[in-house]
């Protein structure tokens, strides 16, 4: 078995400050005994404007939040999946929301772009519209690591089973969600669609959430989780600031799967560009 951390923030608009509490957070984990850690999406930053991403957008590979994660990774001999950070694109007006994973030696070793933006209006006092600023990525991104073979989504794309459904069909023990799931639509969505997607394959899910009142008026849900292979809500953390800690266990994923092949049972597949 592994132990895996899930790290839920309340970040504000003070990328330094809120990397301080990132590290101690990390921190916490790694004396819990986790090896796989992950963060919430724009756990460096929650931006007062929409263009306050683009102004701390880093080059993709050098940078004062990249900098940050790998050295983290590697002072603390843990593989990290690095929430979300704007990277810059070709574009000056957009940036992409980029999930970067870090092994134990500090080398970063895949980047997710986020795909699906969140453009919805949730009631008419609330209103979002990720594209503005996001242009949208394309390639769905899975990777080995020594604790089960990872694939990478971000908020919104957990509304998107087909993506998921795409990568069982490239063989996956679990999945890393970085989110900043709304209050509104957490309360109604988050947890039932966590474990759908983590019953549907089969496979154990580590949702990092923002989870608070934030100082650009936003409210997220929190209620980071991890999801075992059969829906079960293994641990999770409501509201507020901290860490969540859960065993997984491969081989009983791998007995369950022989024992209820859903996987096998499948009509339609997906033919998407996957690596």
């Amino acid at each position: 078995m592994s132990r895996i951390a899930a790290i839920q923030m309340a970040s504000g608009s003070n990328v330094a400050a809120n990397l301080q509490i990132a590290y101690h957070l990390i921190r916490d984990a790694v004396n819990m005994g986790a090896k796989l850690i992950i963060l919430p999406e724009n756990f460096a930053l929650m931006a007062m404007l929409p263009n306050d991403n683009i102004k701390i957008g880093e080059q993709y590979g050098n940078g004062i939040i990249q900098n940050f994660l790998s050295q983290q990774a590697k002072q603390f001999g843990i593989w990290l999946i690095g929430g979300t950070l704007p990277i810059i694109t070709d574009n000056s007006k957009k940036v992409r929301s980029a999930c970067l994973v870090f092994d134990n030696t500090g080398k970063q070793i895949a980047r997710y772009d986020k795909i699906h933006l969140f453009d919805v209006t949730t009631n008419s006092n609330e209103q979002y519209c990720e594209s503005e600023v996001f242009e949208s990525g394309e390639q769905i991104i899975i990777i080995n690591t020594p604790y089960g073979r990872l694939g990478l989504a971000v908020c919104y794309d957990l509304r998107f089973p087909e993506l998921f459904r795409c990568m069982l069909s490239k063989g996956i023990d679990l999945i890393g969600l970085p989110a900043a799931f709304t209050a509104t639509t957490g309360k109604a969505h988050w947890e039932i669609l966590l474990r759908a997607r983590a019953i549907e394959n089969l496979c154990y899910i580590i949702a990092a959430n923002q989870g608070g009142y934030h100082v650009n008026g936003r409210e997220t849900y929190g209620n980071s989780m991890i999801v075992d292979p059969w829906g079960v809500v293994l641990t999770r953390l409501n509201r507020g600031t901290g860490v969540i800690c859960a065993d997984i266990d491969l081989e009983q994923q791998t007995d369950l799967r022989h024992k209820f092949p859903v996987a096998d049972h499948r009509k339609v597949q997906c033919q998407l560009r996957i690596t």
